[in-house]
């Protein structure tokens, strides 16, 4: 990657300093948070005549409650629609083509974001759009309706493959009444029940520039733009209360038992178990974080004991262990697609190796070097196409922190033995966890499944 420098002014070199040494970031990456509370990022990156903008939302399916279910992810389609600054769709449409502007949007548990991509060289109208669609939307029954429609069919494409319905089930056991904050795309009676007064209340709650990240990616110079920004955002009045702190996402209750459940589907060509654990968070347990990513990426590799014992024996036709890093609530997932013919010595199996996960003779020291230099890898893999990087860094800035993906291979590095020994017996190991079977039928009736998968025998 070929990355432009400039000189800054005196003051304007104090204030980079200053934040660089707070956050660890690197010498191609630029930050000013405004008065009104915006935080700019700037990445510098002159490899394509191309920039990237965002904006994202401390935000997500997370903060979602009662009644709300998806109407965060119909709220950011519906931004891109009209606004009161350049017009209806059909204007605000004809802008974006002449700029050549690549528009998208996306909603997860604790992020809200929308961006696009266009050539660098009209960036400036670039940024009037976002400014544009982020402070003066224009919603109407027409374009809810029409958003309405578009998440309904979405989710039912979404419900039509079977593992969707054995996740969804998963998180009812998982998270109890709180489940449907999970599902980014909504359900279909709050999709269908949402209203223009209830789309508004999100406004209301959550977008402010104080908890807001504007980032700014490509062959584009931070001296340039950070005067046009506080010129455009500069008036955006900010939230006199923390929204975050206002509406906080939940603290999901700890499940205090083993469940376990069965999904017949006719669609299901193969059977599948899934396992999952309420797994640490990135606010109260930071240090179990780096140890969970470690750990999962061992189990999954096929060097692992947990391969050899249920890939490499038969027993099983893949396996993935994962993790996921939130803020609130990261599960830990663990899928087996196991040989249908299989199934109850595939499940006993599992469980014994669960019982070993914490064994000293379980995982090397060249396996946890492994990980940690693959690991590396990857997150320098994330920096390389700048266009998704800006979702990266959008990610973790909701999530955890920017100083926390700036400091993950140090910390990374830190983990040894002793750490995933640590985290196995505090979140894995005769710790509740749920259990899905999703199989046909057919295959149910002949395996008998429903003698060996329930609670009751486990």
């Amino acid at each position: 990657m070929t990355v432009k420098y400039y000189t800054l002014t005196l003051l304007s070199c104090f204030i980079i300093t200053a934040l660089k040494a707070q956050t660890k970031l690197p010498d191609n990456i630029f930050t000013k948070k405004l008065a009104n509370g915006l935080t700019v990022l700037i990445i510098e990156d002159n490899s394509v005549p191309l920039a990237t903008v965002s904006m994202t939302f401390k935000n997500g399916s997370y903060n979602e409650g009662p009644g709300y279910s998806g109407l965060t992810y119909m709220y950011h389609n519906m931004l891109f629609g009209a606004n009161t600054k350049i017009g209806n769709r059909d204007n605000v449409n004809y802008y974006t083509s002449k700029l050549g502007i690549n528009r998208n949007t996306g909603v997860s548990e604790e992020t809200a974001e929308c961006h696009f991509t266009m050539p660098s060289f009209g960036i400036e109208d670039g940024l009037k759009y976002m400014n544009a669609a982020i402070r003066y939307p224009d919603f109407s029954e027409t374009s809810l309706n029409d958003v309405k429609n578009i998440s309904d069919r979405e989710l039912t494409v979404r419900e039509a493959n079977p593992f969707f319905s054995l996740n969804k089930i998963m998180w009812q056991h998982l998270l109890g009444d709180m489940h449907d904050r999970k599902m980014a795309i909504g359900m279909h009676e709050s999709i269908r029940a949402a209203t223009l007064p209830l789309i508004d209340s999100i406004q209301k709650k959550y977008y402010y520039p104080n908890n807001a990240l504007l980032t700014i990616a490509g062959n584009v110079s931070h001296v340039q733009l950070l005067p046009k920004v506080e010129d455009l955002f500069g008036s955006w009045q900010q939230s006199n209360f923390d929204p975050v702190k206002k509406w906080p996402a939940p603290n999901f209750k700890p499940i205090t038992s083993t469940q376990y459940f069965t999904v017949e589907n006719a669609t299901a060509t193969v059977p599948y178990f899934l396992l999952a654990w309420q797994g640490p968070n990135a606010r109260t347990d930071v240090a179990s974080t780096y140890a969970a990513d470690v750990f999962s990426y061992i189990m999954t590799q096929n060097s692992s004991r947990l391969n050899k014992a249920l890939v490499q024996s038969g027993l099983a036709l893949e396996i993935t262990f994962s993790y996921l890093t939130l803020s609130h609530g990261g599960p830990i997932t663990f899928v087996i697609k196991p040989n249908p013919a299989k199934l109850k010595e595939c499940l006993a199996e599992v469980k014994r190796q669960i019982n070993l996960f914490d064994a000293d003779d379980y995982i090397t020291a060249e396996q946890i070097a492994t990980a940690q230099r693959k690991l590396e890898i990857t997150q320098i893999r994330r920096e390389e196409v700048t266009s998704d990087f800006v979702n990266t860094l959008s990610f973790w800035w909701a999530s955890a922190s920017l100083d926390y993906f700036y400091s993950y291979v140090d910390n990374l590095q830190k983990v040894k033995k002793i750490n995933l020994q640590a985290y196995v017996r505090k979140y894995i190991k005769n710790k509740p966890y749920c259990a899905g079977l999703l199989i046909s039928p057919d295959l149910k009736a002949e395996q008998k499944t429903d003698d060996f998968f329930n609670a009751a025998n486990n």
